[in-house]
């Protein structure tokens, strides 16, 4: 197979092969060639967060014995409630995964791994298996693969400039100089291509905001569509890889779904599409079809469910109340930003050879086509602290429910915005994301998707919080009463996922 000259993965280039063909002996090989010094095997842990253990490289058949069997890790020490007197798991390499570290003293090869018990079966409360196993499921029961991808907004954080200094509210792909931090965004972009994380582009937020001893300027990276544990895998990388990145750079990088008293949160909205034998499923000629209405219809069926997965601090709960494109109702319209899920451009209706034409006047080339139709849904639900295997896990179960229930077109039409406005509301908190999510443990429990134990524990952390409420169950915090009290809450909350 012939390697396209842009490919930015090195290893790629190098062993002649698309990563997914990657095998040990390949890997083994390209270690060699490079003259790499350490193998990371890198996994998500129950926090969502990327762990890693190091191997410096003793020989080729310590080498291959690495690449092949993996390791055994403690389990306690990775997964909450773990019962440690049988915590042995191990961590076995998913070759296809596999990158050249940018950072570290040594020159590394890192490789995501999987999770499996003392009898060699996938581990089922481990994040990679509950996202592979949601996407099973969806895929044996409507025939289809639900791909995915993160627009994935971050704060860098520094002390204010004299020079060109940010205009707040201002930052929405925002050029130099007024824009901030280009290096850092432009290595990010670098260090996540050539990880094989595929990337649409980056650039400067809304969120610019400037307060007397710091300046706080958003930014975000939007990814490409993929299969659901490659797209949750690509967020936890980008998270990784910008704080990192940020580090070298002196300045600090924050996820908080809210980072200050004024200005815009963190969102982390989902574009997600069905593709049935390499064709956008979702899509007819008439724009969105029946298929992407219940796709729809079943994310917001469970909506209120899935903010456990997609809000898990108090501060989730502070935005949905105050941002200004944060989403507080359920449901949905096409390009609009005001629902819970919107259907955003997508070169249809015959406008892109138009559009070209007039841009580019005699102009003779054939406009590409892409191998999959553009068009998507964007599910605007999650914000900077969500469980990423988790949530898109949840979407995965949703969309399940969603194609099978004879009601949902009925129910994608009563919950347009063009229909009524009458709608049902998120939750306010995480204890009402809690109940939520009770009510609706039965589908996401079905098929061995969501340990019930997973299910347990997740509840037991939502109720057991530090939002502190009224007599009325209301959330004091989100009411802004003491202004003290809230910045702490939101510095507590500051490097979440």
């Amino acid at each position: 197979m012939a390697i396209d000259a842009l490919e930015p993965h090195p290893l790629v280039r190098l062993l002649g092969k698309p990563s997914a063909d990657f095998t040990a002996g390949d890997l083994a090989r390209a270690v060699e060639q490079l003259e790499l010094h350490q193998v990371n095997l890198r996994y998500v842990g129950g926090d969502g967060r990327l762990k890693a253990v190091a191997f410096p490289i003793n020989s080729r058949e310590h080498l291959l014995e690495v690449l092949t069997r993996g390791e055994r890790v403690d389990g306690s020490s990775v997964f909450a409630g773990t019962d440690t007197e049988s915590s042995d798991v191990y961590i076995v390499p998913r070759h296809r995964t596999a990158f050249l570290n940018p950072f570290g003293e040594r020159r590394s090869l890192d490789v995501l791994c999987s999770f499996y018990d003392d009898a060699g079966k996938p581990l089922p409360h481990a994040r990679e298996q509950i996202v592979r196993r949601a996407a099973e499921v969806l895929a044996q029961e409507t025939g289809m693969t639900l791909e995915a991808f993160g627009e994935l907004e971050y704060y860098l954080v520094d002390e204010p400039e004299k020079i060109f200094p940010v205009e707040e509210e201002r930052g929405y792909q925002e050029s130099g100089p007024f824009s901030k931090h280009r290096r850092v965004r432009e290595e990010v972009l670098g260090h996540l291509s050539a990880m094989g994380v595929p990337l649409k582009y980056a650039h400067g937020e809304v969120g610019n905001i400037l307060e007397e001893d710091r300046q706080l300027v958003q930014h975000e990276i939007e990814l490409q569509p993929v299969p659901l544990e490659q797209a949750a895998d690509n967020l936890v990388l980008a998270k990784w890889v910008v704080r990192e990145v940020a580090y070298a750079h002196g300045v600090e990088a924050t996820f908080a779904p809210l980072v200050s008293g004024e200005g815009a949160g963190n969102g982390l909205h989902f574009h997600s599409r069905l593709v049935r034998d390499g064709a956008n499923a979702i899509v007819g000629k008439d724009g969105l079809n029946d298929t992407g209405r219940r796709l729809i219809a079943g994310y917001l069926s469970a909506a209120r469910a899935l903010s456990a997965f997609g809000n898990t601090v108090p501060t989730s709960y502070l935005r949905f109340a105050e941002g200004d494109e944060s989403p507080e109702d359920i449901c949905w319209g096409m390009k609009d930003r005001t629902g819970l899920v919107r259907v955003p451009l997508a070169w249809g209706g015959g406008v892109l050879a138009d559009m070209v034409a007039h841009a580019n006047p005699g102009g003779t080339e054939p406009i590409p086509e892409p191998a999959t139709d553009h068009q998507t849904v964007e599910f605007r639900l999650g914000d900077g602290s969500a469980d990423a295997h988790l949530l898109l896990a949840g979407m995965a179960v949703a969309a399940t429910r969603g194609l099978s229930d004879p009601e949902s077109l009925e129910l994608a039409e009563r919950l347009s915005t063009h229909d009524h406005d009458d709608f049902e509301s998120l939750p306010t908190s995480r204890r009402e994301a809690a109940d939520a999510l009770e009510a609706e443990r039965e589908m996401f429990e079905a098929d061995g998707v969501f340990p019930g134990a997973l299910i347990d524990a997740l509840l037991a952390d939502l109720r057991d919080s530090d939002e502190t409420y009224d007599n009325d169950g209301n959330d004091t915090a989100a009411a802004g009463d003491d202004a003290a009290d809230r910045e702490e809450l939101i510095r507590r909350h500051w490097h979440v996922g």
